[in-house]
């Protein structure tokens, strides 16, 4: 029997795990990326999967951290996009980051090898063809405008927006290592480091004061008419934003320069400048929690007063560009399907979930439900007591939808128990209550795909 394929848009990481998933369930997938004839305000290669922003999937600690739990879950149900993160990834503390050229080579390459995957180049421009029986749009914080105002008007609802940041990115040669060194915070080691997985940059009260100021009085650039009242996401504010909020806001935020002692004095600098490696050869450093609206010479100006970044010289500096998502849980189904229109799914940042791992997560999801559709089976979706369901129990239904905005993966999505452990074992028990219900989520699929 020919089995009709499920057509992905969108080549980000949700639209690569979403057709990976689709074809190793055996369902042929036809991938739709517009890049390189049609290139974004971020992105910068013809790559599957280029990381425009941050390297870092966050936290890898599964048995205290929600998105460490998330990234277990993935690994366990065969994740494309965590499989080539766990073979690129570079020192980061208890994070896992990756070089993000190996990252995204290493998931291209992944796709287009497969025989049951063909990539097609170019721009969608509106609602996918009626003969495009099933659909995953997976076209991420930067759909292009065509297709955004046809989903627009497919949805009966105008799409939210907020900003997202790109944070700057500095050559490992123009640091001054007798200012800088190498610590994690407490010295935790995490995956691929071993407890010096930062470059820290200490000021000392005068030097932050100054840094603020000059923050504060640089020139931003000037957003576009339709990018005005577009509200910033919480968790990914630009530098001069959070200055604007108070002068300690930053050394108790992205500065802040707990768990880490300068070795030249023995004591805690006032505050700290985090630099995350970037690349496999450690010659590239990110500027952690540096996402920034400032004008080029700007940020080359005030950057280059930090401590240890004099010099510094840049590969990439900053930026912000406008992000879109739905309001999923008034337009979407439990299987992430438009409800006005049920052969469209969804995947990735565009349904509110805000995140390398979360995006790819809804990926994963939507690839699944999509192979099962085709295969004349039922969806099944995972338990909301996993970190996969209790993130998607909340884009599509546990949210409010007067209130809705863009989700990290947390404990607080997840179902309460009928006894509430003790506080201080709550999350310990989250975590083995997801884990067992992860296996008997992931048992009937392997016996299913076995037979």
């Amino acid at each position: 029997m020919t089995i009709e394929p499920v057509h992905v848009v969108g080549g980000g990481l949700a639209g690569s795990e979403a057709a990976w998933q689709i074809a190793q369930s055996g369902v042929p997938v036809v991938l739709h990326e517009m890049r390189p004839g049609r290139q974004t305000e971020a992105h910068q290669t013809a790559t599957l999967a280029e990381l425009v922003c941050s390297n870092s999937f966050r936290s890898d600690d599964a048995d205290h951290n929600a998105v460490g739990l998330l990234h277990e879950e993935l690994r366990r149900a065969g994740s494309l996009i965590l499989r080539c993160a766990d073979a690129h990834k570079v020192p980061a503390g208890s994070a896992l980051a990756v070089d993000r050229v190996g990252f995204s080579t290493a998931v291209h390459e992944a796709i287009v090898d497969h025989p049951r995957i063909t990539v097609r180049h170019g721009e969608v421009t509106g609602l996918p063809p009626a003969e495009w029986t099933s659909v995953i749009l997976a076209t991420g914080p930067l759909t292009s405008p065509a297709l955004a105002q046809a989903i627009r008007e497919a949805s009966g609802e105008e799409a939210l927006a907020f900003f997202d940041a790109i944070a700057p990115i500095v050559h490992r040669q123009s640091i001054d290592f007798d200012k800088a060194w190498f610590q994690s915070r407490y010295d935790k080691a995490g995956p691929g480091g071993d407890g010096r997985d930062y470059l820290n940059c200490p000021l000392d009260r005068d030097q932050y004061d100054a840094f603020v100021a000059a923050l504060l009085a640089a020139e931003k650039t000037e957003f576009r008419e339709w990018e005005r009242d577009t509200p910033y996401f919480e968790g990914c504010l630009p530098i001069e934003v959070m200055a604007e909020r108070g002068p300690d806001t930053l050394r108790y935020g992205p500065m802040k320069p707990v768990g880490l002692r300068d070795p030249r004095t023995g004591k805690r600098p006032f505050a700290v400048v985090q630099l995350r490696q970037d690349n496999a050869l450690g010659t590239l450093f990110n500027i952690v929690g540096f996402q920034t609206k400032l004008k080029y010479a700007e940020q080359t100006r005030v950057f280059r007063r930090i401590p240890g970044l004099e010099k510094a010289e840049f590969a990439r500096l900053g930026g912000i560009h406008r992000n879109t998502f739905l309001n999923s849980p008034r337009l979407l189904d439990g299987s992430l399907r438009l409800k006005t229109e049920p052969r469209l799914r969804f995947a990735g940042q565009i349904t509110g979930v805000e995140g390398y791992v979360e995006s790819a997560a809804m990926g994963l999801i939507a690839g699944r439900f999509a192979a099962a559709e085709r295969l004349g089976r039922e969806p099944m979706p995972p338990p909301t007591t996993t970190a996969l369901g209790a993130l998607l129990g909340h884009i599509t239904s546990g949210a409010r939808a007067e209130t809705f905005q863009p989700m990290n993966v947390n404990f607080g999505l997840f179902p309460p128990f009928a006894e509430a452990p003790a506080r201080q074992d709550r999350r310990r028990a989250i975590v083995v209550r997801a884990r067992a219900d992860l296996t008997a989520w992931l048992e009937p699929l392997r016996q299913v795909a076995a037979a």
